[in-house]
């Protein structure tokens, strides 16, 4: 329980009509969670407008409301504060009331369109193994230490971050690493975060049912580097030519990486295995359980942050060999007759290119390489043609399935990614609209040595059709299908 003006502390531009001292013992933007004494934020979403739910807060027991238009005639018994943007001001409220977590960890976001997951767990994984306690924000999981929390957002909703942050520091953690979604940015979701660093991995098509254009969704990155303090670090993969972009105006202290040209930090590959890499980072060759360039620059920016975060080299380098693949991202699996299958989340057409470079890197030229994939329904339906596209250019076979159809029509989907197909690569496509069926199909005309990519699902557990989510684990099938028990 704090004060309203404990709590009001940092927020600038508000109007405060009211009992400034009025105690809050919780806060919400949800008015069915508001009990006695709750401070209650209307948030003007997509779809709701928390305005229209003022009264019914009030009748639930709020008595201080957070709003952007006062109503006509705001009640007198209630304490209201006017702030010229909610989200930016719910932010900074939730982290008052929670006592600053951000500012007794190291917090560092990493953003990008692919890549975030990987970078953040690995760099969750490598500050356990040096000894220390540390937090994880994740697509897959969110973790305080070694306890598990389910996650339901790349980035979580600002009262969620603060409580799981004030979590982790009375659990004593010292590090905590997050994913940054641009949708989260956007929405002012990491307000009142005082972060130590920021990484960029790279920017491809994504996400533009919501953020409609490209530029949209590149300054919505840029933004989370924009506000970074002077005290802070922010990496940028300067492979990626919206790399320096980022950096324009940031008053963070500026670091690059690179696997091609002159940077801060450096990776090179120098042999490519279906069981590994052998890479050279900043001139130390080191073995590693990861395949393809795309993770080469992964484990750079996991050592990149590593040094920022002044972490031994040695042991940082160490420790990256010892490392293995994230949950469903290329995660390995082999048949008794010698059948290899990768599941990966790739579900974006440069997320797709990339991992069937990285199997065709490590390929001997003679096998086969089927792909099974599918795209997401209610979401950016210009990226499905080119999905199909990426994935009949670089595979032999190309089966087209449902992903996650959520309220579409998954053969309408399947049909919009056709679209995508080059004429010359038609033949060797399939649509098998069942996706388990789709992945048996693929394993019926595999040979040995041949290779399956099953895409765009990796480490999720269900697949959503009309509202209803449904259990479906792409590893569960492949390794009924293999007839496998132990691997992985």
């Amino acid at each position: 329980m704090k004060t309203l003006s404990e709590l009001l502390s940092g927020i600038e531009e508000i109007t405060v009509i009211g009992d400034r001292n009025c105690m809050v013992e919780g806060i919400s933007f949800d008015s069915r969670k508001i009990h006695a004494n709750y401070l209650f934020a209307a948030i003007s979403g997509n779809t709701v407008d928390g305005h229209n739910y003022i009264d019914t807060a009030i009748a639930n027991g709020a008595n201080a409301i957070l709003c952007q238009i006062l109503p006509e005639k705001p009640s007198d018994s209630i304490t209201w504060i006017k702030a010229k943007n909610t989200s930016i001001s719910l932010g900074i409220l939730a982290s008052n009331f929670y006592g600053n977590p951000s500012s007794a960890m190291k917090v560092v976001g990493i953003t990008g369109t692919n890549g975030k997951t990987t970078t953040a767990t690995l760099l969750y994984r490598l500050f356990k193994e040096l000894g220390y306690k540390v937090g994880l924000l994740s697509t897959v999981c969110n973790y305080i230490d070694n306890k598990q929390i389910i996650a339901t957002h790349t980035t979580p909703d600002p009262l969620t971050i603060q409580e799981l942050m004030a979590e982790m520091v009375a659990d004593g953690c010292s590090y905590c690493f997050m994913e940054v979604s641009s949708h989260a940015i956007d929405q002012d979701r990491i307000s009142g975060i005082n972060f130590d660093g920021g990484v960029f991995s790279n920017l491809t098509h994504d996400h533009l049912d919501y953020h409609k254009t490209f530029a949209e969704y590149r300054d919505a990155k840029k933004k989370f580097f924009d506000q970074l303090s002077s005290k802070a670090f922010a990496i940028t993969n300067i492979d990626d030519k919206n790399g320096l972009f980022m950096l324009q105006n940031t008053s963070a202290r500026k670091l690059t990486y690179s696997s091609k040209m002159l940077a801060d930090f450096k990776v090179k590959v120098m042999e490519s295995h279906f069981d590994g890499t052998l890479i050279n980072i900043d001139g130390t060759d080191l073995w590693t359980h990861f395949v393809g360039n795309f993770n080469a620059s992964n484990l750079l920016a996991v050592y990149s942050t590593a040094i920022s975060l002044e972490a031994d080299r040695d042991d940082v380098l160490r420790i990256i060999s010892m490392l293995k693949p994230v949950d469903g991202r290329f995660e390995t699996f082999i048949s008794h007759t010698g059948i290899y299958a990768v599941v990966d989340y790739a579900h974006t057409p440069d997320a797709i290119k990339n991992v069937l470079s990285a199997i065709n890197e490590v390929r001997k030229g003679n096998e086969t390489l089927f792909t099974v994939v599918g795209a997401g329904g209610d979401r950016d339906k210009t990226k499905r043609p080119e999905m199909a596209f990426e994935a009949a250019v670089a595979s032999n076979k190309v089966i087209l399935t449902s992903d996650n159809p959520r309220s579409e029509d998954p053969e309408v989907i399947i049909s919009e990614m056709l679209k995508g197909v080059p004429t010359n690569k038609a033949a060797n496509v399939l649509a098998i609209t069942n996706r388990k069926e789709a992945i048996r199909t693929a394993c019926m005309m595999a040979k040995p040595g041949d290779i399956i990519l099953i895409a765009g699902k990796g480490h999720e557990d269900y697949q959503e059709i009309k509202g209803i989510k449904h259990h479906f684990d792409d590893r569960e099938v492949i390794r009924e299908i293999f007839n496998i028990t132990n691997q992985n």
